[in-house]
């Protein structure tokens, strides 16, 4: 099983990029999943989480509004549509997933065990 994440780019600030994340061996009514970030120098911090089966989303506090999480189960993808992208978004975007049963997702905050981990993408925003 393995996730494989796509869309990372160079972008200007102000445009926008939307990451996919290919999971065709999980079911999207048992897992759920999330999309983490890390900068260079930087700890890796999560940036959205969502779970199909309850409707549950995450969005940290820089992105919201900005960001969007979606899944489409028929083709057992996760996306992050990311519009208005700032310079400070520029990261290594990662995939990942873990049983949504072991996974909390609340407004305020996403945690748990994910356990499985894509490459990761690059995305860069240039000013």
């Amino acid at each position: 099983v393995q996730l494989v994440e796509s869309g990372g780019g160079l972008v200007q600030a102000g445009g926008s990029l939307r990451l996919s994340c290919a999971a065709p061996g999980f079911s999207f009514d048992d897992y759920a999943f999330g999309w983490f970030r890390q900068a260079p120098g930087k700890e890796r911090e999560g940036v959205s989480c969502i779970s199909s089966s309850t409707g549950s989303t995450y969005y940290r506090d820089s992105v919201k509004g900005r960001f969007t999480i979606s899944t489409d189960s028929a083709k057992r993808t996760v996306y992050l549509q990311m519009n208005s992208l700032k310079p400070e978004d520029t990261a290594i975007y990662y995939c990942t997933t873990g049983p949504r049963d072991l996974i909390r997702i609340r407004y305020q905050d996403c945690g748990g065990r994910f356990n499985y981990w894509g490459q990761g993408t690059q995305v860069t925003v240039s000013s």
